[in-house]
């Protein structure tokens, strides 16, 4: 918990709470369905919560701000950002139950009102959003492609509104056929901790219909 707290320095203490809660609830519910490796739940922190927020490192969400996360699995990055920003309103959808079942339950134990998660594909949301997030869920291209579809023309935020995605390694191939207008950020520059040496978040831009 200390390393969210050593970046995050305002936060209240329903926020803190929510996060220090997280813990024993995904230690718990991951040894009944395992949504994280067994070997890497004691670094929930640093691997799971932290890296899903260094979206908001990139992107400071305006309240009311609709965010829709894809493949969430057992809730990464959308729940830790829906704790950051209590005044947005975050869909998590994923295509496997038992996974959306665990992020649920942890949603309802820790009080968060502000996420609805949805056993579904991203092919069959139908709704509109200012943001997509997702942490290497698919290969890019694939992936703006999906989403597409679900982006609200009007922006409300400081970026135009688009896709942005927690991504690892070497990118130049995938980012190819966004290399005008994708934006990427070292996610080093903002935690010094060596696990994110190669990790990136990717922000692409998309118009709305």
């Amino acid at each position: 918990m200390d390393v969210i707290t050593k970046y995050f320095t305002g936060l209240s203490d329903v926020q803190v709470h929510q996060f220090k809660s997280l813990y024993d609830l995904y230690t718990d519910w991951n040894a009944k369905i395992n949504v994280i490796s067994r070997k890497d739940i004691e670094n929930l922190y640093l691997h799971h919560v932290l890296h899903s927020l260094a979206i908001a490192q990139v992107m400071s969400f305006k309240p009311d701000t609709k965010i829709l996360d894809v493949g969430t699995g057992g809730g990464f990055p959308g729940i830790p950002l829906a704790i950051l920003f209590p005044a947005c309103e975050f869909t998590l959808i994923d295509s496997i139950g038992k996974k959306i079942r665990v992020g649920q339950e942890v949603t309802n134990a820790i009080g968060l009102k502000n996420i609805t998660l949805k056993h579904l594909r991203v092919q069959e949301e139908k709704n509109k959003f200012d943001f997509v997030v997702s942490r290497a869920v698919m290969p890019l291209d694939d992936l703006v492609k999906l989403v597409r579809k679900n982006i609200i023309k009007e922006q409300k935020n400081g970026l135009p509104n688009g896709l942005i995605c927690l991504k690892g390694g070497e990118l130049q191939h995938e980012i190819l056929p966004y290399r005008n207008i994708a934006s990427v950020y070292e996610i080093s520059d903002y935690f010094n901790e060596d696990y994110f040496k190669t990790k990136k978040v990717v922000y692409v831009p998309i118009q709305g219909k």
